[in-house]
């Protein structure tokens, strides 16, 4: 979206991304494992995990960390002064977000907070500045998509959670409450996603693909059995599908700009 109209994104930035985004991803869970050892030993699905199996030792997650730190430290480097500084004001989220399941039931919000920080620093990253008309409501799509998937994902472990007093979505809206308020979240999302085109100055490519990711969301939510770990698990990760539609339309929307 930054990209100028007309024109493919820069590669040698979105190969940056690529791996920064792998980069810092992992070191929110090795985090997150880390702060969670004890928790993830006692639910099922977790407890096979290297720290909370004893497979590795904290020592061990630390030095892997401060790898993953040094190597996405490479790569902050290689972008705007401003892209810098704003790309590492976002370390304390990545180190505080696996606190919020033990104090509010909302973690998956703090969740989209984190994990949507690209959000700003990609248009940083090309301009040296935020153009907040697109990118607060770009940011906030995110937000509202991590609520979506993350949801869906915590559905899994809510027996567990529920006895070892692990906070989540999933137990806050219950079975019942989900589906329409993931429903909420999805319009939102779309919304949001429609007012950043509108001030990226987007082609209908865009549009097109946006509308794809929310029938894709929506399928989602609708299908789902809430019950199942498995098919909770397989709509979580069918986001990927829904993440190249946007991708998709983000490009085309870029190359066939509006007049």
């Amino acid at each position: 979206m930054a990209a100028a109209p007309g024109h493919w994104p820069d590669p040698w930035l979105l190969a940056l991304f690529a791996a920064g985004a792998v980069l810092l991803r992992g070191a929110g869970c090795t985090v997150n494992d880390l702060w969670d050892r004890d928790l993830d030993a006692a639910v099922a699905r977790t407890r096979s995990r290297p720290l909370a199996s004893g497979a590795l030792q904290p020592h061990q997650a630390l030095a892997f960390l401060a790898l993953q730190l040094s190597l996405g430290l490479l790569i902050l480097l290689q972008l705007n002064t401003f892209s810098q500084v704003l790309g590492a004001s976002s370390l304390l989220l990545v180190a505080t977000y696996p606190l919020m399941k033990r104090v509010t039931f909302w973690p998956q919000a703090f969740l989209g907070l984190t994990i949507n920080w690209g959000a700003l620093l990609g248009w940083a990253a090309v301009h040296g500045s935020c153009e907040w008309g697109v990118v607060a409501p770009l940011y906030a799509a995110g937000v509202c998509w991590s609520l979506v998937y993350d949801t869906i994902y915590a559905h899994q472990d809510k027996h567990d959670d529920a006895q070892v007093g692990i906070r989540s979505t999933a137990l806050a809206l219950g079975d019942k409450g989900t589906r329409p308020v993931l429903t909420a979240f999805t319009a939102l999302q779309v919304a949001c996603l429609g007012a950043a085109g509108q001030a990226a100055m987007m082609g209908p490519a865009y549009y097109a693909g946006v509308g794809a990711m929310g029938l894709h969301l929506l399928h989602q939510v609708w299908t789902v059995d809430l019950n199942n770990g498995s098919d909770c698990s397989a709509k979580f990760v069918s986001n990927r599908v829904a993440g190249a539609l946007l991708a998709a339309g983000c490009v085309a929307g870029r190359l066939m700009p509006l007049a």
